[in-house]
């Protein structure tokens, strides 16, 4: 079930007439109209603010990308948001996003309902659990169609160390740590299996690396260099996958709020082909940012 767009997941449980409240495909304020025909592969970006608000946009590639903004809507405070994912409840009459955030020092859930009957989008969040307090960003993978399925969350801690945890029941499990992460600064996951999940980082310096995690517990990093420089001025990476299993990268600058979107082949260390599409029209203003993407499509970018 490929949901490249959250439109398309509205439109797909008959929700795109009935829906009215603002936020992503709501009331969108469009910076350029989306073409009749061209690639059916895009990024849905989503961003908390300083205001408690949370921003989106969908960007196709395109030189220059092509994208639309969509109105803002409530949310909690929060210091990082991992990936949104959408869904369906199992009657398929409820689409509602998911996902985790941090807040202070405590990890959250939060979930966003769409109701059917045209009411306004229910927002809560659950406390997860404390001692996030020295974790500078998260990320998850969610590898739920073919068995064995894995959901996973990774921490980058302020002590050099990437951690691992497994979803448990309401909460995570901890699965231990990797070290030699005290250079990287910006992740997300880029790769989602039934054997590995693979994740996408920048360092300081500006370089950019896949780190490629098999599921086993004990579990030793594959690290391989895709670019020596060029991309230390980015704190945000968003990803998509596309269906030649290559993916298209957003990389966020938070100094001048600008985005840049970049498609990129199959991961292989220095040999990965990344063909660069330019600055996104817009103004990208969040405390971090994430993709919004399917719940059901695996990331399969390596």
């Amino acid at each position: 079930m490929k949901l490249q767009r959250f439109a398309l997941v509205l439109a797909g449980a008959g929700l795109v007439a009935a829906t009215t409240a603002s936020g992503p495909a709501l009331g969108a304020t469009q910076s350029e109209l989306a073409p009749s025909s061209g690639p059916q592969c895009g990024n849905q970006i989503v961003w908390p603010t300083a205001s408690n608000t949370v921003g989106s946009a969908e960007v196709i590639p395109a030189k220059p990308p092509r994208a639309w903004r969509y109105d803002p809507f409530k949310f909690f405070v929060s210091r990082y948001t991992a990936t949104w994912y959408v869904a369906q409840n199992s009657s398929g009459s409820q689409v509602y996003t998911y996902g985790l955030f941090l807040q202070g020092a405590n990890l959250y859930r939060h979930t966003r309902t769409l109701p059917g009957d045209g009411s306004a989008p229910r927002l809560t969040a659950t406390k997860v659990g404390p001692g996030w307090a020295s974790f500078k960003s998260i990320a998850t993978s969610n590898h739920s169609v073919d068995a064995p399925s894995h959901a996973y969350l990774y921490g980058l801690n302020t002590n050099g160390r990437l951690y691992r945890y497994a979803k448990n029941g309401a909460g995570y499990k901890a699965l231990g740590s990797f070290g030699g992460f005290a250079s990287f600064k910006a992740m997300t996951v880029i790769s989602e299996t039934q054997t590995y999940d693979t994740l996408l980082m920048t360092t300081k310096a500006g370089a950019l690396y896949t780190i490629h995690i098999p599921i086993t517990a004990k579990a030793t990093p594959a690290v391989k260099l895709i670019r020596k420089s060029g991309w230390a001025a980015y704190e945000s990476l968003v990803v998509e996958g596309c269906n030649s299993g290559g993916s298209l990268v957003v990389a966020i600058d938070h100094d001048t709020d600008s985005g840049y979107q970049y498609a990129f082949g199959h991961a292989n260390g220095a040999a990965t082909p990344i063909t660069s599409y330019g600055k996104i029209p817009v103004v990208f203003n969040g405390i971090n940012h994430a993709a919004q993407i399917s719940h059901y499509t695996m990331l399969e970018g390596e």
